[in-house]
């Protein structure tokens, strides 16, 4: 009997190995949804006749935010993108760990609605358990895909021809540093400042931005 058409060949011993095509359609619906879901907490506010320029600058936080989290998740399907570009197949336990990124990217519109009222409406205290609590989210964003390029490091089997156990090793330095310093970002967002938290966060979306194809070579050079 041949084989399904979604499988790939296994080449040893072990569980089964399967294509990608399923994880890469249901990952991309997942931040489609996200990336739209950002945008319902944009709501017109209320305001008296005259009053509407005046009304909408007050909104200026929450505009923000949501500029923020849509790079954010944008920046985030391009890693995944680049992620899913370094596999020729999947296991059960592998996606299970891409489930662990999409959890993920899924909880950002809260923390993102909790940005937006705490700089429109809030005090400092809220504005600083805000930060905090994005950061926070953030930290923990990057734990799955820790996860995942360990697997990829132990399980070289998966990966696409030209791609070596130690090029995912060496990714690994990207998930450990956003878990390190979007925690110093929280922490500077909530003992220092919380605009300083929030330029750290701001920062390190930037950093996974420009190392979406990750990082270069010389970078990780021992």
């Amino acid at each position: 009997m041949s084989a399904a058409p979604d499988e790939v060949e296994q080449p040893d011993a072990g569980a089964r190995v399967s294509g990608t095509d399923r994880m890469t359609a249901f990952s991309d619906g997942v931040f489609a949804i996200v990336i739209t879901l950002l945008v319902i907490d944009l709501r017109v506010p209320e305001y008296h006749e005259g009053e509407l320029l005046t009304d909408l600058l007050d909104e200026g936080a929450s505009y923000l935010a949501f500029v923020v989290s849509f790079v954010y998740v944008g920046v985030l399907w391009l890693n995944h993108h680049a992620l899913l570009r370094l596999i020729r197949g999947t296991t059960l336990t592998l996606s299970w760990i891409n489930l662990g990124v999409l959890f993920g990217a899924v909880i950002i519109p809260f923390p993102t609605a909790v940005l937006a009222s705490a700089f429109t409406r809030g005090d400092t205290d809220d504005q600083r358990a805000a930060v905090a609590l994005y950061a926070l989210s953030a930290a923990l964003m990057s734990a799955p895909w820790l996860v995942f390029f360990g697997y990829l490091r132990r399980h070289p089997v998966l990966l696409r021809r030209g791609v070596s156990p130690e090029y995912a090793r060496r990714q690994r330095l990207r998930p450990i540093t956003g878990l390190v310093l979007y925690a110093l970002g929280g922490l500077l967002g909530w003992f220092v400042n919380p605009l300083l938290g929030l330029l750290a966060v701001i920062f390190m979306i930037t950093y996974h931005a420009v190392t979406s194809e990750g990082l270069p070579r010389w970078l990780t050079r021992r």
